[in-house]
């Protein structure tokens, strides 16, 4: 064997034993709560403890490594066959441990804390997410990319969904204000905040959240708050009965969206899933608020 070979077989070895490593090597990143979540090798049973969490692990690359979800996980299809393991409500703690994972994703405004300082306790690298801005869904995408390993998919999926929302951004965050109420329950009547993504949603469709200055995420308003603020445009995010939901405020005629007739439904998920489908959400408003503007004097 001359020199050169024996060299050559030498730092091929080298090379394969550090690719070696760095494949198992322990990622550390920040999640949503400002912690650093460490998982010694790349994550391969995660459960998803919110339906957007499910989403972004999918979008992420590591739809294969989800073993568990929440209810109302629905999107996309495969999430519906996989096992459940409670709700926003009660985490079934058996289930979770049964089904070993090596890291949980849960919702920071959501899950019990109780029960994930008991899962906490056992060692299982926990990362909270919750996602307040648009550009948040894209560090998700990839921090949660790194954890798994699949960094070239998420940073693909991260990429797509940022150049959808710098298209929206550049068409319409500059056009003239509209001043919006997001109703998401009428009885009693629940609306969204500044802390919620929905508010970053209205402000790139150059619209102005009327409530976004409260301070709780989802906070209960009053009939006479929204007649006050007298909104342009008033956006329904549920449309569980046709009786009801946003149709509550015809009979106010004076309110300006009223009278120009900027009562608009935005249906299911489309704004309050932080996600890349998001994107779809941002563009159907962003058209129900240009509409808005055609509609003034």
């Amino acid at each position: 064997m001359t020199t050169i070979t024996y060299q050559a077989r030498l730092l091929s070895t080298a090379l394969l034993a550090c690719a070696t490593a760095c494949a198992h090597a322990a990622v550390t990143v920040r999640d949503d709560a400002g912690n650093s979540v460490t998982v010694a090798r790349p994550a391969q049973r995660i459960i998803a403890m919110a339906p957007h969490i499910t989403e972004l692990l999918f979008a992420a690359g590591g739809g294969e490594r989800v073993v568990g979800v929440m209810n109302y996980s629905d999107y996309p299809e495969a999430a519906k066959r996989l096992p459940l393991v409670g709700s926003n409500a009660t985490i079934d703690m058996e289930r979770v441990l049964a089904l070993r994972p090596d890291l949980l994703v849960v919702w920071k405004s959501g899950n019990t804390a109780g029960q994930l300082e008991q899962l906490k306790s056992l060692g299982i690298p926990i990362f909270y997410s919750d996602p307040q801005k648009l550009e948040e869904v894209a560090t998700s995408l990839t921090r949660l990319g790194q954890l798994m390993g699949t960094e070239p998919a998420a940073q693909k999926a991260a990429q797509d969904y940022r150049q959808r929302i710098a298209r929206l951004s550049a068409t319409y965050a500059q056009r003239p204000v509209v001043r919006v109420f997001y109703q998401i329950w009428e009885k009693p009547l629940f609306t969204l905040s500044g802390e919620h993504i929905v508010s970053d949603v209205i402000r790139v469709c150059g619209g102005q959240n009327v409530f976004a200055a409260l301070k709780a995420p989802a906070p209960t308003v009053s009939t006479e708050a929204v007649l006050q603020e007298n909104p342009e445009a008033i956006i329904g995010g549920v449309a569980h009965d046709a009786e009801s939901g946003i149709n509550i405020w015809k009979p106010y005629r004076g309110m300006q969206a009223v009278q120009r007739g900027n009562l608009f439904m935005l249906g299911g998920e489309q704004l309050v899933r932080a996600t890349p489908r998001i994107a779809d959400g941002v563009a159907a408003l962003c058209e129900r608020l240009e509409t808005a503007r055609r509609r003034r004097p």
